[in-house]
């Protein structure tokens, strides 16, 4: 079989074994051994290389191929290209080891000519797309701005996905992160031809990457030209723009943009809101009243959440009296104070450590008709976890699940954080066990944290069940796992189920970690377990040794 150079470019497969047949650069004989080329675990024996079936040192072997795969006129490449017997090269490649996300990416590291020839290898891959390796492949990786382009205008054409606004979201999200604006214009346009309306989410996209960016002027530009993209130039897109200005804290070219729109567009409380909001953020009292006034002048009332940014501003320059003043006469003025107000008024209050009046407001909203919702809870939790109040923050936790309101992984995981760094990890154990009753996904940071702190503790019968959880969920073991596993076994002395979960780790060609190592076979020798150590000496040899050669090669620039 001839070699394949252009499958072997696209490195989304691991080169296993080679073996050459009667090749003169090895032997001059007119029968030559049979060599083996060994990059298995099992190459851990280094023999003669004039015997047969011998295995030639690992060095040797990198050398020759960084030769012969680089595609330069070396020598070494010449003699290869020269000899007929190179048709009888076998190589066995295994690429079950990537995700579908990986083997999509590796396409582009071939740098094929043409789209026709691109996209017959996407398809060759045999993956069965969905929008999330769509998403993960544009996301991740260093794919430039065409190879996205390139990729997406292949996915679109697939059965599985979906060709409407979401799907073009995505795309145009991936390339606002990388600053690809040239390529995002490209999908606009092609958005408008193929007759796929955008809507306020892709707008807000779009805006947000230019602000991002530090391109005010572009953004600002590109609003007086959204009827070309399918937009209407109203109040609602006026006021996407001056949401993603004011969340980059360009709140006065936001007011400058306010003011030259204000004979072209109708502006509504919202707009005010947006700009008193920018203002609030940045603790800036006089500005939030000037502009207080202005909306009042436009004919606008306040509404519960232009009274939420008021007690905010109050509260970040340290005036919580007036803060709650303006709160009590909220009523007086026509206005019912809402969660987001209540909300407003206990961030005040947890600013400065007084947890007595945070509760009294947040008994009081029962009373008000006025249910707490997940960021009430958010800050509540937080600020207990924060001073150390475990038993307060899982009494909240528990009510805060009692009202059927439900965290987000993130949150799980904000939650568990700091309880993994002080105490016994019960409590954290408690949190995970409540969230993952009702049906919360944990995030695996969540998982490796508890991991980490149960192993600490030598709890290892709630290691191995964590385990196996995080397993089920769907998450597959890295080496720091593996570490935090056998670290647990080696505090309570089971060195053979530690021994055996390396074993397993290094099967996978995860390498461990020098400490990890060194704790477990100290421990070994210590217990006289002598031939075991040795014998995972051994293995630990060759991965590293496996490791080392997947190093060099990415050194070259050849990611697998």
């Amino acid at each position: 079989m001839a070699f394949s150079t252009q499958r072997f470019l696209g490195f989304r497969v691991l080169l296993n074994r080679i073996r050459f047949q009667s090749s003169p650069l090895f032997s001059s004989s007119s029968s030559p051994p049979f060599y083996t080329l060994d990059f298995s675990e099992n190459s851990s024996n280094r023999e003669n290389p004039s015997k047969p079936s011998s295995q030639i040192d690992e060095r040797f072997v990198l050398q020759e191929l960084s030769d012969l795969l680089s595609i330069t006129k070396t020598p070494i490449y010449n003699q290869f290209k020269e000899n007929p017997v190179l048709k009888h090269v076998e190589i066995r490649v295994l690429d079950g080891f990537l995700s579908s996300a990986d083997k999509l990416r590796g396409i582009f590291l071939m740098k094929l000519k043409g789209k026709s020839a691109l996209e017959s290898a996407l398809t060759s891959v045999n993956v069965n797309l969905t929008i999330e390796i769509l998403s993960e492949v544009v996301n991740r990786g260093n794919l430039g701005g065409e190879s996205i382009v390139s990729f997406f205008n292949w996915a679109i054409k697939q059965p599985t996905i979906v060709k409407d606004i979401g799907t073009y979201n995505i795309i145009l999200k991936a390339l606002g992160r990388r600053k690809f604006f040239s390529f995002m214009n490209e999908m606009l346009v092609q958005m408008k031809i193929e007759e796929i309306s955008p809507n306020s989410e892709t707008l807000y996209i779009v805006m947000e990457s230019l602000v991002r960016a530090r391109r005010v002027s572009k953004s600002i530009e590109l609003f007086g030209r959204l009827e070309e993209f399918g937009w209407k130039c109203d109040c609602e897109s006026f006021n996407v723009i001056l949401q993603c200005l004011c969340r980059r804290s360009h709140v006065r070219t936001a007011i400058s943009f306010l003011n030259s729109m204000k004979e072209k567009i109708s502006f509504n409380s919202m707009t005010y809101n947006v700009i008193i909001g920018g203002w609030a953020k940045l603790g800036r009292v006089t500005e939030v009243e000037r502009n207080w006034k202005a909306m009042i002048t436009d004919g606008l009332n306040p509404d519960s959440e232009t009274y939420s940014y008021l007690i905010e501003v109050l509260g970040r320059v340290g005036r919580i009296v007036d803060a709650v003043e303006v709160f009590e006469k909220m009523e007086e003025k026509g206005c019912s104070p809402e969660t987001v107000t209540y909300n407003a008024l206990i961030s005040n209050f947890i600013s400065v450590g007084d947890f007595d009046e945070c509760m009294k407001y947040y008994v009081g909203m029962s009373g008000k008709n006025c249910a707490p919702d997940i960021d009430t809870y958010t800050k509540l939790i937080s600020s207990f976890l924060k001073v150390r109040k475990v038993a307060d923050a899982l009494e909240m936790f528990d009510e805060m699940l009692s009202r059927e309101i439900h965290p987000s992984t993130g949150m799980v995981t904000s939650f568990i954080e700091p309880l993994c760094t002080f105490g016994p990890p019960h409590a954290a154990m408690m949190f995970y066990k409540k969230a993952r009753k009702v049906g919360c996904r944990i995030s695996l940071k969540a998982y490796k944290l508890l991991l980490m702190r149960l192993s600490r503790f030598g709890k290892c019968g709630m290691v191995l069940k964590l385990w196996e959880e995080m397993q089920q969920s769907g998450y597959s073991s890295d080496m720091e796992v593996y570490e935090y596993v056998i670290n647990g076994l080696c505090n309570i002395g089971k060195l053979e189920h530690a021994v055996f979960v390396m074993e397993e780790a290094l099967r996978k060609g995860l390498c461990p970690s020098k400490v990890i190592y060194s704790k477990l076979n100290n421990k070994l020798l210590n217990s006289n377990k002598v031939e075991m150590a040795y014998k995972l000496f051994l293995k630990v040899k060759a991965v590293r040794r496996s490791e080392n050669a997947r190093r060099f090669w990415r050194a070259k620039g050849w990611h697998f």
